[in-house]
Formats: structure tokens, C-alpha cells, sequence
């Protein structure tokens, strides 16, 4: 059995060893004698209080660092070790007292995710914690998986376990996988911890709720502050990350803390700066402003789709690999972000309209989760990919049988939390995050990924959390009196590139889309009908619409992707072009504006 993590083309979180902590020691391998040895990425919140009880069994540690409990900790409870760790992670243990055998794990939340490939004919397993890291160790061009481009443009990143590459898996949130030569590959789901019935607090008072929700979120933002590098806040002027900003800023930290807001050069739809400025000066931190220039986007976006691993069609990743570009620029390892609350708390639109839907939800609800809806997708698809998932079933078709499946067993509030807190959040969010933070060596903590705040938003009464066209009300009511009037009464809109303006007519942008997407290039592919491709840019040069907009730049991102990572089509190309100009490179930095507050 071969186990490896290497990192590629430099620059990122690059393999699952990449990370070495300087906390009193610290260098991986991580060891207890010459029998388990152990790496891992991410961060171990109770390492002390571990370290203290296996010393009380006898385990002395070379150092303070929180992975260095990693291998006693295995020693003492097996396979079951990853039960006892409170944090973020992916950990790869190698046990070799015995048969060799492999362990990996993820945090529950899988808010540091694991790829692996497996070999069964050679008995072998590959796995990092990167995509590209783990492509570089193939030795032959990668295959796109089949059904990767309708479950992409279905969902805007494909779900589950599958990746966009043939072969290549990811571990699902809280799992454990072990690998040894006579056994082969065993993965196992953890079971969730901290969850308080619905039925001990269906008679509380919303009031009691919020108090309950900021108690708890207060002491997770509390533990996830202490780092022994700087620490700032990501606010983005919304709810959720003001609410984790001012619950820092209680902390004591006052002019010391630094927030950190993206915005765009001009005027532009959707911008949010004034609201994360009013926080900034609320709670007395020192503010930076983010400035981007609309015009470095295309030189910017071949970067984030290799550092994505995977394409991912939210505009927002431009965003928030130029956010923590700068974060870092300014000398930060370390930022509280308020990602993960609208899962938890039912704060999407999408969620609020399919329960006040009185027949059938489910179309619409997986419509919203789509780039392009299924009906338009089947008139862009070539004719060859259009009738392969015709006979293999869409995307949008899966994800709406197994809704349907599990509505039949639990309440529609509890299904829905349930597809965007275990299914959407890892794949969509969560990797993302991880992925464009680490690219600059952030490391992003998340209060509301904890189980005492996760888990308590689903134990609420349903009317806590979602009322009519209202949702997250016990967040509101935690955030009463913490918060400006204008953020806590303010409509939620999305923090994202306003690309319906960018991809005006002459704009660089709207130049850009068009070289990715020629007819030469999608005729090679052969997955695409470059008429189709054609009648988007048309109807967006005549008739701007948001979804239009979406999806080509859904489409754009999916062809960079594509050639980025020289992966080999599902079919046979219908004509052979030349082969396409060099993609650019990124060459550009944000400005950034320091305001005193």
C-alpha cells in the first residue's frame, strides 16, 4: 500500500503536510515512536485539555503544538481517535506496529477537506488536501468525471462525495477512512454531537433563544480569537459577520482589532461597504476597505480556478481570493468569518419560499441551488452529452429524488437544513473558503461550524428559525442591541461580483467570456453547442438579466477549468482546433484604503 500528499505548483495549502506549526515545536510528521507517525492541516481548539488527560495515562509530548497529541491520541482510542477532537481538520495517520495501515479523518463540518484517489488493482491510495496537490501525483492526464458538467452547472460545484475528476473523491463531513492491504479502503460516518432536542425547548420564548444563540456564539468566538498570531475579523456588513465582529470586539480587543470589507472601484449594484463601515465604527476596530478593479478580473480568474481545484460558478470566489490576498498583505494568519449561518439558522431565500409553498417545493427549491436551470442546461448541452444524461438522469433529477425520499421521514424544515448543512455547505461553501483562504496562507475559523452553535440552531423551535418570509430569527434576536438599526433591519442580499453589470457590452470581461468560449474551443470539447453558447451572449448584450449572466459566467469558469487542468473529455471531441492562446496570469494587487475608526 502507497500513501502520499505532496504539494504542487507552490503558493496554497498545497498537501495535507503543508502545514507546520511553530507553537513550541511542531514539525510533521507528527510521532510516537517509530510506530504511528501522523500529519495534518487544519487547527485542534481542545489540544490542552487532550494533552492533560493522556499525560494523566502516561504520554509525555516533545512540545506544546496542537498536532502533537494527534499520535497518542490514536494510540490510546484507535480508529475512534477523531471522536474525541474538537476543531477543524484532515488528518492522515500511518500505524505501523502491525499490518501498515492508513487512517484519515475530517471534522465534522468537513471545513478542511480531504481528496483521495484509490488504486484497487494496486492496492494503493493517494490523498492531499488540494486537488491539484493530488493530480500531481498521477501518472497519467486526468479524466473528467462524466456526469461532471451537468452536476456543475446543477448545483454550481458538484456535491457529495464525487469531484469534477474521474476517480478522485472527497471525504465527507465527519468520516473516517482506513486503508491497509487486506482490508482494503473502510470509510465510516461519525455520528453528530451537541444537538439538543427540539422537544426540550419547543415551549422557550423566541427571546430565550436568542439569548441562547448569542451565549453560545459568544463563547465560540471567544476560543476561536486565541491564536498566538494576529487575528482579524472578516465583516462584510451582513448579519452573520457583523454579529462575530461585535462579539470580538467585546472581547477587549477595541482599536486592536483590525476588520477587513471587499468592495469594487466605482459605483456598482449590490455594494455593502457603508454597512461594514457603520460595524467598523461601532465597535471601535481599525478598518480596511478592499478595493478591486473590475478591469483585473479576467488576469485574476485563471488563479482562482486553479487554487478552487474544482470550478465553482459563484462569482464570489473572486472576491474572496482578493480579500485574503490582502488580509495577508497586512500581516494576518488568522481571520473570524460569519460564514455557515444561513444553513444553520435558514436564512436563503430559496429555503423561505420552499416552506411556504403549500404543494409541490421541490422543483423550484432545486432550480434556486442551480447555475442554469435544468431546462436551459438541455438546450446548451452538444447533442452527444445532452443524451448521455438524458439515459443517466440529471443532476437536478438526483438531488430532487432524494428531497422527495427524505421528506417522507422528516419535517420539510428539518430536510432542507439537512441538504444545505451536510450536502451544499462542505462542497460549495466550505471548500471555497478553504481553498481561496489558504491560497495565502489564511487560516479562516468559523463560529457558526461549531457544533455548540450548529447544533443548537437545529434544535430550535421551526418558528425560531424560520417565520413566513422571515428566517434566522433567534440570529436577529441575538444580534438585538449589539448591532446598527440599518444592518439588523436591512434586506439580505448576496455579497457577490455584480457580473450582470460587468459583462456589459465592450467590457473586459464580456471580451474575456468570449475567447473561453469560441466556437473553436467548445467544438474541441464537445460537450458544449457553441450556437447555444452563442444565443446567451446575444440575449446578454440585448436583453441584461442576472441569470444570463450567471450562466456565462458559470460557463467561462467551467472552460478555464477545464483547460487549467488538462483533463480528458468524456467524448470524443467532434473537431480537432488549434490549440488556444495562453490564458493570462495574475499580475495584479487590490488596493487597499486603512480607515481609522
Amino acid at each position: 500500500m502507497r500513501s502520499t500528499a505532496r504539494t504542487a505548483r507552490g503558493g496554497g495549502s498545497g498537501a495535507i503536510g503543508w502545514r507546520s506549526r511553530t507553537r513550541g515545536g511542531g514539525r510533521q510528521p507528527y510521532e510516537l515512536g517509530a510506530g504511528i507517525k501522523a500529519v495534518f492541516n487544519g487547527e485542534v481548539y481542545n489540544h490542552e485539555a487532550l494533552r492533560a488527560r493522556l499525560k494523566d495515562r502516561g504520554y509525555r509530548f516533545p512540545d506544546a503544538c496542537d498536532g502533537s497529541v494527534l499520535p497518542a491520541l490514536y494510540a490510546e482510542y484507535g480508529e475512534g481517535f477523531a471522536e474525541h477532537l474538537d476543531g477543524m481538520f484532515a488528518v492522515a495517520l500511518m500505524d505501523l506496529r502491525r499490518e501498515p495501515t492508513l487512517v484519515l479523518a475530517t471534522d465534522d463540518a468537513s471545513m478542511k477537506p480531504l481528496y483521495y484517489r484509490w488504486d484497487a488493482a494496486r492496492r494503493e491510495v493517494y490523498f492531499a488536501s488540494e486537488l491539484p496537490a493530488l493530480l500531481a501525483l498521477q501518472q497519467r492526464r486526468p479524466a473528467q468525471w462524466a456526469p461532471g458538467l451537468d452536476a456543475y452547472l446543477a448545483t454550481k460545484t458538484p456535491f457529495g462525495e464525487e469531484t469534477m475528476v474521474e476517480g478522485v473523491r472527497v471525504l465527507p463531513p465527519g468520516a473516517t477512512l482506513v486503508c491497509s492491504r487486506s482490508r482494503g479502503l473502510r470509510l465510516t460516518r461519525r455520528t453528530a454531537r451537541d444537538a439538543v432536542g427540539e422537544t426540550d425547548r419547543a415551549g422557550q420564548e423566541l427571546r430565550g433563544s436568542g439569548e441562547r444563540v448569542l451565549n453560545a456564539l459568544r463563547d465560540e468566538v471567544r476560543r476561536l480569537a486565541v491564536a498566538d498570531v494576529p487575528v482579524c475579523a472578516v465583516t462584510s456588513g451582513g448579519l452573520d459577520s457583523s454579529l462575530v465582529t461585535a462579539l470580538m470586539a467585546q472581547r477587549g480587543a477595541g482599536p486592536g482589532l483590525h476588520t477587513f470589507n471587499i468592495a469594487y472601484q466605482g459605483e456598482w449594484p449590490w455594494d455593502e461597504r457603508h454597512f461594514a463601515r457603520e460595524v467598523a465604527e461601532l465597535c471601535g476596530t481599525r478598518h480596511h476597505q478592499v478595493e478591486l478593479d473590475v478591469a483585473d478580473i479576467p488576469g485574476m480568474l485563471p488563479e482562482v480556478v486553479w487554487h478552487s481545484g474544482q470550478p465553482n460558478a459563484d462569482p464570489i470566489t473572486v472576491s474572496t481570493y482578493a480579500l485574503f490576498e490582502a488580509v495577508r498583505a497586512e500581516g494576518f494568519k488568522v481571520a473570524l468569518t460569519g460564514d455557515a449561518a444561513d444553513e444553520a439558522f435558514g436564512g436563503y431565500a430559496r429555503v423561505k419560499a420552499a416552506l411556504r409553498a403549500d404543494g409541490a417545493w421541490i422543483p423550484a427549491y432545486v432550480d434556486a441551488l442551480a447555475a442554469v436551470p435544468a431546462a436551459a442546461r438541455e438546450r446548451l448541452y452538444s447533442s452527444d452529452y445532452r443524451a448521455y444524461v438524458a439515459d443517466r438522469g440529471s443532476a437536478s433529477d438526483l438531488i430532487a429524488r432524494r428531497l422527495s425520499e427524505a421528506e417522507a421521514q422528516a419535517s420539510r424544515l428539518d430536510v432542507l437544513t439537512a441538504f444545505e448543512t451536510d450536502i451544499r455547505l462542505p462542497a460549495y461553501h466550505l471548500r471555497r473558503v478553504d481553498h481561496l483562504s489558504m491560497a495565502h496562507s489564511v487560516e479562516v475559523r468559523l463560529p457558526f461550524c461549531q457544533r455548540p452553535v450548529s447544533g443548537l440552531a437545529r434544535s430550535l423551535p421551526a418558528a425560531h428559525r424560520v417565520d413566513g418570509p422571515r428566517g434566522k430569527l433567534a440570529l436577529y434576536e441575538a444580534a438585538a442591541g449589539l448591532l446598527p438599526p440599518s444592518v439588523i433591519d436591512r434586506p439580505k442580499q448576496p455579497f457577490t461580483l455584480p457580473v450582470t453589470a460587468m459583462l456589459s457590452p465592450g467590457s473586459p470581461l464580456t471580451a474575456y467570456a468570449r475567447e473561453l468560449l469560441s466556437p473553436g474551443r467548445l467544438r474541441a470539447a464537445g460537450l458544449l453547442d457553441p450556437a447555444a453558447v452563442g444565443v446567451l451572449f446575444k440575449a446578454q448584450r440585448e436583453r441584461p438579466a442576472d441569470g444570463t449572466a450567471l450562466a456565462i459566467w458559470a460557463l467561462m469558469v467551467f472552460e478555464l477549468w477545464r483547460e487549467q487542468f488538462a483533463v480528458a473529455t468524456a467524448f470524443t471531441p467532434v473537431v480537432r482546433e488549434r490549440s488556444p492562446v495562453p490564458l493570462p496570469v495574475l499580475t495584479r494587487r487590490p488596493s487597499l484604503v486603512e480607515v481609522e475608526s
